[in-house]
């Protein structure tokens, strides 16, 4: 059995992961990554890139990289046989367009990044199980190699665990979903359209279901620059019935019903449709070990609003490396300890009021009558669009920031169990 040695390691190749690695590798740590998959592979997603994601991609120097993609300027909602078109808000840290980027593209970009960088990629290598866990923290991850069978120990001073939505290894460290708080839902499927480059990525905002009832959630159609378009539907856990929804079905009749504009065969799409579950707004803990931080989905860190998460993946893979580089510097692994603070100090209000916002369109009623409320006002939707992308400038006075910060302030009052550390 053969042994190999780092400063961290990092549990998952997707973009929580990747970010992770790039910053550490970076702060020069010596890093690994191991991910049980071949890239490129394919993922439920979207593949839309919003202004916060490309910033942290600008970050890491791929902007050059990205510029070899579809480009786009804002978001076209749809409700109620009206259409709104948004440009992105104008901000000082992000920039005001998005991407789209199928993730077999785009994890494979960060990665290799990540690997520029002078991190080590173990692809096709499962993280099986904690190395000697304690007290203390761990020791590294026993993996298997797919391709050979073999088992190989990874040691290590500390351990980013990226391992996605279902996180395998965060649940064998003691990290749980708190099934108080929203899950998402999503399938998505490709379909050739010869509106591939249009400059709106569209959102559907009143999807029904087979009986024509509303559903909590939205249908996306996200045009992908070669000559193909990503068409899916997210659905929140607060409905009621969520578990008896067959989203199969929901995404063969949501196709049926696109605007003819697109020019789909909805009977064909490329390949079938795949689907996938997510934890929300921060519902994973603790996130935080002795020598070891969840990050990406395996913290639950993605946005009930729209169900974003590559940004946030990104975000929360930086902080964790300062974090583990920090540590790794001062000989201090206490350091470690102020991660799930830091995080609530970035995200937490804005969760809760997002969560909060979940469990009110759980009902079909409310999610009606508040789109067509919306769709009357191209201002109050534009308010919304940046409320829902996180795109409020700090510290600003505007009117949409003080009609957020006061929102914000009630729900701040509102009593809330909060996951563990």
């Amino acid at each position: 059995m053969s042994e190999k040695s780092y400063d961290l390691l990092v549990i998952g190749g997707g973009p929580a992961g990747a970010a992770t690695a790039y910053w550490a590798a970076k702060a020069g740590l010596q890093t690994a990554i191991i991910e049980k998959k071949v890239f490129p592979r394919h993922k439920t997603c979207g593949d839309g890139l919003t202004p916060r994601a490309v910033h942290q991609l600008s970050e890491m120097n791929l902007s050059q990289e990205l510029n070899e993609y579809h480009k786009y300027e804002g978001l076209r909602a749809i409700a109620h046989n009206k259409s709104i078109e948004m440009k992105w808000p104008d901000h000082p840290t992000f920039p005001s367009y998005g991407y789209v980027v199928r993730r077999c593209d785009l994890d494979t970009m960060v990665v290799e990044n990540a690997v520029k960088e002078g991190a080590d990629f173990f692809e096709g290598m499962e993280a099986v199980s904690p190395l000697d866990k304690s007290d203390l923290g761990i020791k590294g991850a026993m993996a298997l190699d797919h391709s050979s069978g073999e088992n190989i120990i990874f040691k290590a001073k500390f351990i980013a665990v990226a391992d996605g939505a279902n996180s395998r290894f965060g649940r064998s460290l003691g990290s749980n979903r708190n099934k108080k708080y929203p899950m998402g839902m999503a399938i998505r499927g490709y379909f050739e359209s010869p509106l591939d480059k249009e400059p709106w990525i569209e959102s559907a905002l009143d999807v029904k279901d087979r009986h024509g009832n509303s559903m909590p959630g939205y249908g996306w159609i996200f045009p992908v620059g070669n000559g193909t378009i990503n068409v899916g539907i997210g659905l929140l856990s607060t409905f009621r019935d969520y578990r008896d929804v067959n989203t199969t079905h929901l995404f063969n009749e949501f196709a049926l019903t696109l605007p003819d504009y697109w020019e789909i065969n909805p009977l064909e799409p490329i390949e079938p449709p795949t689907g996938g579950r997510l934890p929300m707004a921060g519902s994973v803990g603790p996130k935080a070990g002795q020598n070891w931080l969840l990050v990406g989905d395996a913290a639950g860190s993605v946005n009930p609003f729209n169900g974003e998460g590559i940004d946030y993946a990104y975000e929360t893979g930086r902080l964790a490396a300062s974090l583990f580089a920090e540590a790794n510097a001062q000989k201090d692994n206490s350091i470690l300890t102020r991660y799930p603070d830091l995080l609530d100090e970035e995200y937490g209000l804005y969760f809760k009021v997002a969560r909060l916002f979940a469990k009110i369109i759980g009902n079909p009623v409310l999610i009606r009558e508040l789109t067509r409320v919306g769709m009357r006002s191209q201002t109050l939707m534009e308010w919304a669009l940046k409320v829902m992308a996180n795109l409020m400038k700090e510290n600003d006075k505007g009117l949409d920031e003080i009609a957020y910060s006061t929102i914000a302030s009630i729900v701040r009052m509102v009593p809330e169990q909060r996951v563990s550390d």
